[in-house]
């Protein structure tokens, strides 16, 4: 026996009822996210991965954080290696409003769902998850419609990626990786610009580039992030070797280094924090997996 006709479960009036409140009770109890799509540089069809990506910009849309106890995952481990932050949580969109907010004719972004890879930035926590998995199936279909993505997430692993979103405390993860802090030479050529790219020829003719990420013109100290070459390999900036820039003119500036300090983030700095520790492992204990007679 067929569905009985005088019952409806696909409404079209419903759905949108249906749509509509959830939208609102996102609205109210959920947290305004980033959203960052991943921008594909070099893909690696091999391993299926993308080392230099880019995150070009940054979408503001509100979530619901489904974890209302804390974020999931194994949380903070202590190992030999140091403390490891593991964290995952799940966040909920309405897909109209990705619609509305994300992909927009007049936005660089067409998907039509959010993808794996891309990232959230959660301004409250100051973290930045990876999406791992999108579920579009759940409410599964109470309405026939289905008004939401879930977006299962890992905490984000830095790995050199370049990020320029105009939002101050995203742009500034890349600061903390590995930094080159070049001392210039006194020179009449000033007007760095922090985002453009500065490069440098080597005696062996390959050709090594950065972003600036900071200048001080006083001190004439210039960091540079993101650092490649064009031959693939891993090069570094070489004392009294000249780099070159543009201005704000489109002018080629020209300057001199005379001292290199390099930066790079220690993975294990968090564990600074533990050797001033006296109580946090008894080491007195001579066996402490036997039997403590």
């Amino acid at each position: 026996m067929a569905t009985n006709l005088y019952f409806t479960q696909g409404a079209k009036g419903e759905q949108d009822l249906y749509e509509d409140i959830v939208i609102e009770s996102l609205k109210m109890f959920g947290q305004d996210i980033y959203y960052l799509p991943r921008d594909i540089v070099n893909e690696d069809r091999i391993l299926g991965e993308d080392v230099p990506s880019r995150f070009n910009s940054a979408y503001k849309v509100e979530m619901y954080i489904e974890n209302v106890e804390g974020f999931d995952g194994e949380g903070d481990l202590f190992t030999k290696f140091g403390v490891e932050i593991r964290d995952q949580a799940t966040f909920v969109i309405s897909k109209r409003r990705w619609n509305h907010t994300i992909k927009r004719l007049d936005n660089e972004i067409q998907a039509v769902r959010p993808h794996e890879g891309d990232l959230l930035y959660v301004p409250f926590s100051k973290k930045i998850f990876e999406i791992m998995f999108v579920e579009h199936e759940q409410p599964f279909y109470q309405l026939k419609n289905l008004p939401t993505f879930k977006l299962r997430c890992e905490l984000f692993d830095y790995n050199d990626e370049d990020f320029d979103t105009s939002v101050v405390d995203i742009d500034q993860v890349e600061k903390k990786g590995y930094t080159a802090n070049l001392t210039l030479a006194d020179s009449a050529d000033t007007g760095f610009i922090v985002g453009n790219t500065l490069t440098q020829t080597l005696s062996t003719g390959v050709i090594i580039s950065g972003e600036i990420v900071d200048y001080n013109d006083s001190s004439n100290v210039l960091s540079v992030a993101n650092v490649g070459a064009d031959d693939g390999n891993f090069h570094l900036f070489t004392a009294a070797g000249i780099v070159k820039s543009e201005d704000s003119a489109e002018q080629t500036l020209t300057r001199t280094i005379s001292a290199i300090n390099e930066t790079i983030a220690q993975v294990n700095a968090q564990n600074d924090f533990f050797e001033t520790l006296t109580d946090f492992l008894d080491f007195s204990e001579s066996n402490p997996f036997g039997d403590p007679s």
